[in-house]
Order: C-alpha cells, then sequence, then structure tokens
C-alpha cells in the first residue's frame, strides 16, 4: 500500500500530476492541479484504489482531505472517482459543514449530487463523522434525548434524527417524523 509519495512535479496532466520518484513517473488524481508547477518538490498522502483495469493512486497535499476521502468511500455506492469530485467541487469544510447541517440544498446545488444521493450521503457520513448528541441544537437536542429515552441507542437515534427532512421544523413534528423512521 502506497500512503506518501515525496518528488518533483515532472508534468501536470488534466485532473492529474505525475511526480518523479527516484526515477519513476507517479501518476496521481488530485483534487485541484492549480498549486502544482512543473519542478516543484511535493509531498502527498495518497490513496491506492486497486481497480480491475489497474491500480489508480490519489494523491492529497492535506491528510484531513485524504481522511474525508477515505470516509466517503465506506459510503455503499461512492467510489474514488466521485469521493474526489466532492474535494474538487467544494473545500472539505463546506462538505463537512453541509453534512453535519444536513444541508441538502448545498450537496445537491454545489456538489451536484441528486436528493436521494445527497441524503444517502448525509445519513452515513454524518453519523461517521461524529455528528450526533453533542452536536444537535435546538428542537433536535430535546429530539435526540427524547428518543434515547424512549429507548433508541445513540446511534438509532442519531440515524432517526438524520433521515428527518430538513422542511419539517419545531420539536413536535421531527420528534414525529424520527418516530416514523423507527430505529434500525
Amino acid at each position: 500500500m502506497i500512503r506518501q509519495v515525496t518528488g518533483t512535479v515532472l508534468e501536470v496532466e488534466g485532473a492529474c500530476v505525475i511526480i518523479d520518484v527516484a526515477g519513476f513517473g507517479i501518476s496521481l488524481r488530485v483534487p485541484g492541479t492549480e498549486s502544482f508547477t512543473p519542478g516543484q518538490q511535493v509531498t502527498l498522502k495518497t490513496h491506492m484504489a486497486v481497480k480491475q483495469d489497474g491500480i489508480e493512486l490519489y494523491g492529497f497535499s492535506d491528510p484531513k482531505d485524504l481522511a474525508f476521502f477515505e470516509l466517503c468511500l465506506t459510503v455503499p455506492g461512492v467510489g474514488p472517482k466521485t469521493a474526489l469530485s466532492f474535494l474538487v467541487r467544494s473545500p472539505r469544510e463546506a462538505l463537512e459543514a453541509a453534512i453535519g447541517r444536513r444541508d441538502l440544498s448545498y450537496l445537491t446545488r454545489v456538489v451536484g449530487l441528486g436528493k436521494k444521493a445527497a441524503e444517502k450521503l448525509m445519513v452515513e457520513l454524518s453519523e461517521k463523522m461524529g455528528v450526533g448528541e453533542g452536536e444537535h441544537q435546538g428542537d433536535d437536542a430535546e429530539v435526540f434525548d427524547t428518543l434515547v429515552a424512549l429507548g433508541y441507542t445513540d446511534r438509532e437515534a442519531r440515524k432517526a434524527l438524520a433521515a428527518v427532512p430538513l422542511h419539517v421544523t419545531g420539536r413536535d413534528a421531527r420528534l414525529k417524523a424520527a418516530l416514523s423512521q423507527g430505529p434500525s
């Protein structure tokens, strides 16, 4: 498993950079090629994807971008190219905030996901990113506490609350919608 590449940028080719590492030209897909210039020394954290038709390396200047990319890969139906496209279209911080806020319109408008795919991404990642009890605010904090008091586990309560559409407002309406989800 190749987890880091250090070398000299030989060229920028489409969405990839070619890096000279000990005489080998290594091609890495990156979220943005604007910051790379030939002759520049770089160190990139990498993710190696082994597929039927070959091996691809994905490179990231920021280890937090790599962590987010790999977290996206845990969502069923999201492959490396799709996960990379998230980071191409939006900064990681904005993506994490949108997922944490369950901002469906941001994910569909800016990231370009369909409504169902965006909802799936929010449900799967908000739980894995730690959006939970301490991060629910206002009515959602009360709904979360009520679900736990009714016997839901923290995980089940987070998942049920994350599945409530954003247009449903008010504590009672959000609680009713979360209860209709049922524990998973």
